[in-house]
């Protein structure tokens, strides 16, 4: 008799084993990718809870979300013969789960081996200035490239960003000379434009008061006015030739008399 309870309870913990074996619970960010005998069937199941056949099926989980993954930092040589490490980041995600998992044995190690030999030999084809300062046509190119071969294990690859790009010391040294004498040359033209501006300026004022004689007065009144203003001990006043041409035109009177009507010079006393 107590036998049969023994073999009951037997019975109802292998059930529960086999049950517990047959679930599966695939998440909202998951797929999973059922082989039934080592054959694919029905492509990939999720979200929810599913039943398998134990032994007979076996079920891989594919996260779909998207992964982030840092790019080891390479040695490139650039198109101009300049040795630089670059690192990048990589963003990607699985859109085709049957894909990542029967073409490609580990499609995470696969894209990051893609991702790190793309990086070499697109930033190889340019030169060490462009690598500096068109980070934007790069990211692109090396995006395209690396999604094109990814594509057949069903990866797509949204973006990838150049991070850093260390410099030799002795390039930025160089550099740094380079970019202190592009700032005196622009701080040498801003200056030669400003002497030519003052001096385009002054010579519109020399015009002026050329064509306005009293405007030469003022402005040497107003300078006299400023010159007096400030604690002087001294002050000099430049006179103005034109005040002297009245003296000199009576001079010349007294020097050299006009002659008498009779064409005789008057005597002079003694």
């Amino acid at each position: 008799m107590d036998v049969l309870p023994a073999a009951g309870i037997v019975v109802i913990v292998l059930a529960l084993a086999v049950i517990a074996a047959s679930l599966r619970i695939v998440q909202e960010y998951e797929r999973g990718v059922i082989f039934r005998l080592g054959r694919v069937i029905a492509g990939a199941k999720g979200p929810g809870l599913f039943f398998i056949i134990p032994v007979v099926d076996r079920m891989v989980k594919v996260n779909l979300q998207t992964v982030t993954m840092n790019v080891p930092g390479q040695d490139v040589i650039t198109r101009d013969n300049v040795t630089v490490r670059v690192d990048a980041v990589i963003y990607f995600n699985v859109v085709e789960p049957v894909r990542a998992i029967v073409n490609v044995q580990n499609y995470l190690f696969a894209t990051s081996q893609v991702a790190q030999t793309t990086l070499r030999s697109v930033c190889g084809t340019a030169e060490l200035d462009e690598l500096l300062s068109q980070r934007e046509r790069l990211n692109s190119a090396i995006q395209t490239v690396v999604d094109e071969l990814t594509a057949p294990w069903g990866v797509k690859v949204t973006l990838v960003e150049i991070k850093d790009v260390v410099l030799p010391a002795e390039i930025q040294r160089a550099m740094g000379r380079q970019a202190e004498a592009e700032r005196d040359r622009r701080a040498k033209i801003i200056s030669a434009e400003g002497e030519f501006q003052a001096a385009a300026k002054l010579a519109e004022a020399a015009s002026v008061i050329a064509q306005h004689p009293m405007a030469y007065q003022l402005r040497f009144l107003q300078t006299v006015s400023e010159v007096a203003g400030e604690n002087n001990s001294t002050l000099v006043l430049p006179i103005p030739i034109e005040l002297l041409t009245a003296f000199q035109a009576m001079s010349n009177q007294f020097t050299n008399p006009p002659a008498s009507p009779g064409g005789a010079v008057p005597e002079q006393s003694a």
